[in-house]
């Protein structure tokens, strides 16, 4: 993995920090600590954006040519570092090392891919009647990123930001941070330019507070809780500074009664439980005909009863364990609320699944008669738990998906595409997922409502990072 856990990377060098304080960094499938990171203070984070403000005003006008060959250069040595971070992820977060590989490893290395075809091509300048419109770097950028999909948020983030011409200040997650430290080997070995890309480690409070609120960051890409974003967005409005932010989500999954149930109940309960259900676009809520509740939960059910939960590392596991001691408390509180509040419980339930006596471990739990008024229907659970709401019309169907304070995904399956798409229409989220398709990595992400604002992923993320200019005047 990385030989660099206790130190930062600032102005092309890592560099000791300036407090010894560290923290440990857990197997969640152990509970044991497997290294430490050291916490940065707010001078380190003052280090690190007073080098990315004086490398801004070169690398703002380094040509296309340079940045594609820097992004090809970063591109190549991710590929070469890919086994090294498959054994970070899985090793922090405790994905199961085939879903590191694949879709952890690989969803980093596909945003980088997409900001370097997107650069190829961009026009940043245009002509408007006869004023000059062009778009600049928007300057120096917080990046603050998650543990769930750490290279995922990594590489949507960094991609789009080094392609435009940007400098900026990474703060990984401090509970998944060792990938971040390999994505920072990559950055040097691949040549970026002293400044230009700088790595922090550090907790919200102090070095991702100090990313939002620094007068000299010019915009914060934040991803976690809407919570947290909240938190975001307050230290950087004395700054008036552009705050991108996708935060939480409740997804609804809307299967109507054309559909073939066994194919998109089982696709809506695995994608639930996938990546042990730690998510923000995950289709916590499945909605269906209230005459056909019993069929899907038989479905349902033999989905979770299939998933093996176990340790990340062995094969044929299909889920490892959630990521921390903290949020395997909150997901246990959760399902026990689930039950206080009527919802049945039809498979899974409290305590860890049998024979896992340690490990942050959570049973693949599906709740059925459940209402949008619940506590699992309303909050983020951040787990394997799939609750099942009936509905008596399409219409209810409708408003049951749109009545929460999020709208980052959707799920809309049906027999008829013409059908599928009508009512995503009415869906009030930034995404729809239909008849079981998956994402696009050249369309945007990202959420209406709590679920945050500005796009990520293909040129709407790249746009993100980009100022608007308008100059007036000609011959």
């Amino acid at each position: 993995m990385s030989q660099h856990n206790l130190e930062f990377y600032i102005d092309g060098a890592w560099v000791a920090p300036i407090s010894n304080v560290t923290l440990d960094v857990f197997d969640p499938a152990t509970e044991e600590a497997f290294t430490k990171i050291t916490l940065g203070t707010v001078e380190d984070a003052d280090k690190a954006i007073a080098a990315a403000k004086k490398a801004f005003a070169s690398f703002s006008r380094t040509s296309r040519k340079e940045r594609i060959e820097l992004l090809e250069r970063v591109v190549e040595v991710y590929k070469k570092r890919s086994g090294d971070m498959a054994e970070a992820i899985s090793r922090e977060m405790g994905a199961p090392m085939s879903l590191a590989k694949t879709a952890h490893v690989g969803a980093g290395l596909g945003h980088l891919v997409q900001a370097l075809e997107v650069l190829k091509t961009y026009e940043f300048d245009e002509m408007i009647n006869k004023t000059m419109v062009t778009r600049e770097p928007v300057g120096v950028v917080g990046l603050i990123t998650p543990w769930n999909w750490p290279m995922n948020q990594v590489g949507c983030k960094v991609g789009p930001a080094l392609a435009t011409g940007c400098t900026m200040v990474l703060k990984p997650s401090e509970i998944a941070p060792v990938s971040g430290l390999v994505f920072t080997e990559i950055m040097h070995e691949a040549g970026v330019p002293a400044g230009v890309y700088n790595m922090v480690n550090g907790d919200g409070a102090t070095v991702g507070h100090r990313l939002s609120s620094h007068p000299d960051i010019d915009m914060v890409s934040f991803t976690g809780s809407t919570r947290a974003g909240i938190l975001v967005a307050k230290a950087a409005a004395d700054t008036v500074k552009r705050v991108a932010q996708e935060l939480g989500g409740k997804s609804p999954n809307i299967i109507l009664g054309d559909a073939d149930f066994a194919r998109a109940v089982t696709h809506g309960a695995r994608s639930c439980f996938g990546n042990s259900g730690q998510s923000c676009n995950a289709p916590t809520r499945m909605l269906v005909p209230a005459d056909r509740q019993e069929e899907v939960i038989a479905i349902a059910r033999g989905v979770a009863e299939q998933t093996v939960v176990g340790d990340p590392r062995a094969e044929g596991t299909t889920i490892g364990p959630v990521a921390s001691d903290v949020q395997f408390a909150k997901i246990q509180k959760l399902i026990e609320q689930g039950i206080a509040e009527g919802a049945r419980l039809v498979t899974g339930g409290p305590g860890r699944p049998s024979g896992l006596n340690k490990g942050y471990y959570i049973r693949p739990t599906i709740f059925a008669d459940v209402t949008n008024s619940m506590t699992i229907a309303r909050e983020e659970i951040f787990g394997p738990v799939l609750s099942i709401l009936p509905y008596s019309s399409e219409e209810e169907a409708i408003e049951i998906a749109n009545d929460t304070v999020y709208g980052l995904s959707s799920y809309v399956t049906s027999g008829d595409l013409d059908h599928a798409r009508k009512v995503a229409r009415r869906i009030r989220a930034g995404m729809v997922h239909i008849n079981g398709a998956g994402g696009d990595l050249a369309a945007p992400f990202g959420g209406y409502k709590q679920s945050g604002n500005g796009r990520e992923w293909g040129r709407y993320g790249f746009e993100d990072f980009l100022e608007v200019k308008s100059m007036f005047g000609h011959q």
